[in-house]
């Protein structure tokens, strides 16, 4: 078995920025990242190994290099330095973005996420109405999702780790964005400030909150992705169909709420169309680069399918490398 060559682990590292630059935006999902670029199933297989009893019992035996083989370190350490990059270096960027160019930030993820549909449909190996029913659920309820109310939580240490169980599940499923549900818990400004300010003890619980889920979470779904892979896929699809709504660029606030540091914020916002947006009846002066952005979404992602989403070395074995 021949192992991964330098080049593959920084491509790995890139596909890591990848999930990272969209897990930061409210609407767009890592997950849905790690799909297009063909590291899912690894990387949920990865994540569910560490736990696992067949890989634990090298630290029984207090074989660490036998551990950390078992659990595929080296393609974790690889993805999540991407992530941890991409969270440090862009959530400063990311806040500016939305605050003053938000119609070109959602064009843009509207056209990826759009495009990622057709791939990650493509990998169902047969449609049938079961999985076009199941489609259909995940469409639903990933619609529902976008239209629930934000509210305002606390901020006590509790409530922030049960918002990191909660948003890495949704951070490791295509279609769902883990920003998004900590939007709808109240948290996705307050952790991009503590991520901005480096706010330690906020960022540990909130970790601690996240590994306890992911590691939880990575069984239920590789099981799914094993043993029932068609259904599984066509439910992510229609997540991502559904999640659409949650990311149409143009938006008025209709209704707003003061935050615990006194700052004004949207509440409930409502689609409209680019005529209605600024000017009544008048074309919209950000359309025509929108629909660029948008465009450079879908070409991104035709890029990643045809370049990234190869295997990074046809000789690894996955099942093989996890021991499976």
């Amino acid at each position: 078995m021949m192992k991964r060559s330098v080049k593959d682990y920084i491509i790995l590292v890139l596909k890591g920025i990848g999930m990272g630059a969209a897990d930061v935006i409210p609407g767009v999902s890592g997950g849905t990242i790690a799909f297009i670029t063909g590291i899912y199933e690894e990387l949920i297989d990865s994540i569910k190994s560490i736990i696992a009893p067949e890989s634990l019992k090298h630290l029984k035996n207090l074989s660490f290099l036998s551990y950390f083989k078992a659990i595929n370190a080296d393609f974790l350490i690889a993805v999540l330095g991407g992530i941890a990059i991409s969270f440090l270096s862009l959530a400063k960027l990311m806040q500016y973005l939305l605050s003053n160019h938000p119609i070109f930030v959602w064009s843009f993820f509207f056209g990826l996420i759009l495009a990622s549909i057709w791939f990650v449909a493509k990998t169902v190996k047969k449609w049938n109405l079961p999985t076009y029913l199941f489609f259909a659920l995940g469409v639903f309820i990933g619609f529902i999702i976008t239209i629930l109310t934000p509210t305002e939580t606390p901020n006590q240490l509790w409530f922030i780790f049960i918002c990191g169980v909660i948003a890495i599940c949704a951070m490791i499923l295509p279609g769902i964005s883990g920003s998004f549900i900590l939007l709808l818990m109240g948290k996705y400004l307050y952790m991009m400030a503590a991520l901005s300010n480096f706010n330690l003890p906020v960022l540990l619980v909130f970790l601690m909150g996240a590994a306890v889920g992911i590691l939880g979470f990575s069984h239920f779904l590789s099981w799914l992705l094993h043993h029932y892979h068609s259904a599984t896929i066509s439910v992510l699809a229609g997540f991502m169909l559904g999640s659409l709504n949650k990311v149409w660029p143009w938006k008025v606030v209709t209704q707003t709420f003061i935050d615990a540091q006194g700052t004004i914020r949207p509440l409930i916002e409502k689609n409209v169309l680019p005529s209605t947006y600024l000017f009544e009846n008048k074309a919209d002066p950000h359309l025509l680069w929108a629909i660029v952005f948008a465009i450079l979404g879908v070409i991104l992602i035709v890029f990643f399918e045809q370049i990234l989403s190869k295997p990074v070395s046809k000789e690894v074995d996955i099942k093989e490398k996890l021991g499976l």
